[in-house]
């Protein structure tokens, strides 16, 4: 889909100008969250509105903050070190970006900041252990442009006036995805966010062999939307987009992708179908939306084999999940020796989750993120970094970050806490061994 294609004449700036007129010279403070919102920095921006070119064209020179706290300035720069962590976490929660009644809403990220402060999980609380990367810059329109169409970019950066005199629109031909008048700046600031956290993750791997993790705390999310357009919630492809950029900027030539988002991750899957340097592994539920990533999808061309889509059967839950772990995932990434491991971290797999019928529990996410900081660890010098995709019910989603919190940090699982076990029923085992076996023979594991 080529959404609201844009003349050539449309000044290259206006990505910059767009994002500077709602937050330059005011500072915007959600009473209730806590989200700060600083002046961006203009010497980029006189510079290049002098040259008449983009400041977006090249790497980012503005910076956002958003943070959980309001208790100090947001551009006074932290002394800590990423070297001196064990988790980075990276906040852009997109308050301007809902719609009223929507699953995909502004209540999601702030669920999980205030779990994450309740639980005594933030740098208030664990000083160095943890740190919050409070100032990051959007991503520029070259960093979208590597996964995306610039007809798509384009358009949806002139389709926010009208959204601004509509107040909400719905992006035709994408399925269920919104747009307010933030929603493009919004997305560059997610994207933009994970960026940074790769950033900050490959330079801590050179400094340090205590690898810190890293976790994008963002929205919208992004593994559904495709090159030509958004789709499914998803507006931009945050993962897909940082696994360009970690080629690109830092020379991390093979990137394995792990999405366990209870949906497939088909605009993740379609970015990167003929790329043999990266491999996307997707487990998800078998039927749900958008009904792509069957088990078949090995992916083309040069990317043949490296394309892995498991589609598990409704009700499967913590025991399939573990063996997919084990007989799957460690095996592909163990074969692929990538140089670095991104992960879709979406958490409508709950049991809880209003969106599907697969039976995650709290205690399945914590072995999700110990598994895969422990696979990066031993595969990539620890490189990894989670990006926030779905999760709608606001109690499993943010435990269940709070848990994956805890995995990082090595500390026990609260799942007997948040848990309910009276309320999961058997899993379909001899279903979900089929499932294995095919995708074992596909993939010669």
């Amino acid at each position: 889909m080529e959404l609201l294609s844009s003349p050539s004449s449309v000044f290259p700036g206006n990505a910059l100008l767009l994002v500077r007129r709602r937050l330059c010279g005011w500072k915007k403070i959600h009473t209730r969250f806590g989200l700060v919102v600083g002046p961006l920095r203009s010497t980029c921006y006189h510079k290049n509105l002098r040259n008449g070119s983009g400041c977006f064209s090249k790497r980012r020179d503005i910076s956002i903050s958003c943070s959980a706290g309001v208790d100090k300035d947001s551009y006074v720069p932290s002394n800590e070190k990423p070297t001196d962590s064990r988790v980075i976490y990276a906040v852009a929660p997109a308050m301007g970006h809902n719609q009223e009644s929507h699953p995909e809403s502004h209540l999601r990220v702030p669920s999980i900041v205030n779990a994450l402060e309740k639980m005594e999980l933030t740098p208030k609380f664990r000083g160095s252990a943890i740190m919050e990367l409070r100032e990051f810059k959007p991503a520029s329109i070259d960093d979208i442009a590597s996964v995306h169409t610039r007809n798509y970019v384009t358009g949806l950066e002139k389709a926010m006036d009208r959204a601004s005199e509509q107040g909400i629109i719905f992006i035709e031909g994408s399925g269920p995805t919104y747009a307010t008048a933030n929603t493009f700046e919004d997305s560059l600031i997610a994207a933009g966010a994970g960026i940074s956290l790769v950033d900050s993750v490959v330079e801590a791997s050179k400094l340090s062999q205590n690898q810190p993790i890293g976790f994008a705390l963002i929205r919208p999310p992004g593994h559904h939307a495709i090159p030509k357009g958004p789709m499914g919630f998803c507006v931009f492809g945050n993962v897909a987009i940082a696994a360009r950029y970690a080629q690109r900027v830092h020379g991390l030539k093979r990137i394995f992708i792990i999405d366990f988002d209870v949906h497939h991750g088909n605009g993740t899957n379609d970015a990167f179908y003929e790329d043999p340097d990266i491999f996307f592994l997707s487990t998800h539920q078998d039927g749900s939306y958008p009904g792509t990533g069957k088990i078949d999808q090995i992916g083309q061309g040069d990317g043949e084999g490296t394309t892995l889509n498991l589609p598990l059967p409704g009700g499967s839950g913590d025991i399939a999940m573990r063996t997919v772990f084990d007989e799957v995932i460690v095996p592909c990434a163990q074969s692929f020796k990538p140089d670095i491991i991104l992960v879709s971290a979406g958490y409508d797999a709950h049991v809880l989750d209003p969106l599907a019928s697969l039976q995650f529990t709290t205690g399945t996410y914590y072995m999700l993120a110990s598994n895969i900081q422990q696979l990066a660890k031993d595969l990539c010098g620890g490189r990894c970094v989670f990006f926030l995709e779905g999760g709608y019910n606001l109690d499993s989603l943010s435990h269940s970050v709070v848990d994956s919190f805890r995995a990082f940090l090595g500390e026990p699982s609260l799942a007997l806490e948040f848990d309910n076990p009276a309320i999961l029923y058997e899993e379909p085992l001899t279903k979900v061994k089929r499932a294995i076996e095919k995708v074992k023979h596909l993939h010669t594991l």
